[in-house]
């Protein structure tokens, strides 16, 4: 059986009196697509932010969170920063892009953040864009690309440092049903292709079905 990539421990999280997460628990493998449902408000992009690192639980003496061997709620800002760039991919609802820079410069800004030379940044994010099939868009801005277009620019930012794991949030929540299934199949290319990791915060029902495993959050809790 593969390894276990995630393992979070005792995770809570609240905004002031109001608990999002309540002592949750949480683990995932190796090259696994896991979808995580529920209804509105239950936590679910609290959840992804957490394992992501993009956010910190409560303070727990049995809190952890445990990523490829490394309790990430040890870390310092500046290791933990330096954590996700190099480990962690990310694709959101809205695409997340900057409007400033073309989509080639989008996919390249990862790299450029770890200090890599442009030249093999540059080679690499045009062979990113061609596998996604949007690299003759590579010198247009994202105010000129369709919601589909935007949205492979983002996956194939997400995959510029070659993360372990990759965060969706809605990654098809704007997208319409052609594009959505679309990007669905391609996640699944990307697994087997790769070996990634994929953790998806979905309300899509197809979606969450291709996935290997499901977790249901309802008001704050995983349950069975």
């Amino acid at each position: 059986m593969p390894e276990e990539i995630i393992q979070a421990k005792n995770i809570s999280k609240s905004f002031g009196e109001l608990q999002v997460l309540k002592g949750v628990n949480v683990a995932i493998r190796k090259a696994e697509v896991v979808a995580i449902t529920g209804p509105s408000g239950a936590g679910k992009t609290t959840l992804l932010q957490l394992l992501g690192s993009l956010s910190s639980p409560d303070t727990s003496e049995n809190a952890s969170l445990v990523i490829q061997g490394t309790d990430i709620l040890q870390l310092n800002a500046k290791a933990l920063a330096a954590f996700r760039n190099q480990n962690l991919g990310f694709v959101f609802q809205f695409h997340e892009l900057l409007d400033e820079f073309t989509a080639l410069e989008n996919v390249m800004m990862p790299g450029l953040i770890q200090g890599k030379k442009q030249s093999e940044l540059k080679e690499k994010a045009q062979k990113l864009l061609q596998r996604l099939g949007v690299d003759h868009r590579l010198d247009h801005k994202p105010n000129s690309l369709s919601g589909g277009e935007q949205q492979r620019v983002a996956v194939a930012r997400a995959l510029m440092n070659d993360p372990a794991i990759i965060f969706a949030d809605e990654p098809s929540g704007n997208l319409d049903s052609q594009n959505a299934a679309a990007l669905h199949e391609l996640f699944f290319e990307l697994r087997d292709e790769l070996q990634q990791t994929f953790v998806i915060v979905t309300h899509n029902k197809s979606l969450a079905a291709m996935a290997d495993r499901t977790i249901q959050l309802v008001d704050g809790k995983i349950t069975p």
